[in-house]
C-alpha cells in the first residue's frame, strides 16, 4: 500500500457555521459548488448522519473511477466521509465558528493502493486536485454566503 497523503485547505465564509454546514450536507448545494466534473449519487437515501453511503463518480467518459463512501463521523459542524474505490480515505470537512463568519477546514486523506495509479495521480494530477480543492472552496464560500445574505435580509 502506498504512503498516505494528506491535501488540507481552510477558508473564511462570511456566513454561520451552520449556512456552511447545509452547504455541506443539502445534496442539491452541494451539486453548487462540486467540480462539475463530479457527481454524487446517493445509495438509498441521501443522508450525512453516520452510515449515510454515498458514490462519487467523476466523470471521465469510458472510465467512470468511482468512490463508495460512507459518514463515519457527524456532529454539528462536522461531518467525515470515508471513502474506498481508486482511492482509500476521509475526506473530513469542519465549520468553526469565527468572528463574523466561518472557518471551513477540508483534511482529504488518501492512500492509493496500486502503486501504478498511485504513481500517475503523483506526476500529473496531484497539482490539479490541489488546485481544484481551493476552487471548490471558493465556489461553496459563494454558494454559502450568498444564502446567508439572502436569508438574513
Amino acid at each position: 500500500m502506498s504512503s498516505s497523503q494528506v491535501f488540507e485547505q481552510t477558508i473564511f465564509i462570511k456566513a454561520s457555521a451552520t449556512m456552511v454546514e447545509r452547504c455541506i450536507t443539502d445534496l442539491d448545494l452541494m451539486h453548487r459548488w462540486l467540480n462539475p466534473a463530479l457527481k454524487c449519487e446517493p445509495i438509498r437515501e441521501w443522508s450525512t448522519e453516520i452510515g449515510g453511503r454515498s458514490r462519487f463518480i467523476i466523470k471521465i467518459p469510458l472510465v467512470n473511477p468511482t468512490l463508495i463512501s460512507h459518514v463515519i463521523e457527524r456532529e454539528p459542524g462536522l461531518i467525515v466521509w470515508q471513502f474506498t474505490g481508486f482511492f482509500k480515505g476521509r475526506d473530513r470537512w469542519e465549520c468553526q465558528p469565527f468572528n463574523n463568519g466561518t472557518k471551513l477546514i477540508n483534511r482529504f486523506q488518501f492512500e492509493i493502493p496500486n502503486p501504478l495509479v498511485s504513481w500517475g495521480f503523483n506526476q500529473f494530477a496531484a497539482p490539479w486536485t490541489k488546485n481544484d480543492m481551493k476552487a471548490q472552496l471558493r465556489r461553496l464560500k459563494r454558494v454559502a454566503e450568498e444564502i446567508y445574505q439572502l436569508e438574513c435580509s
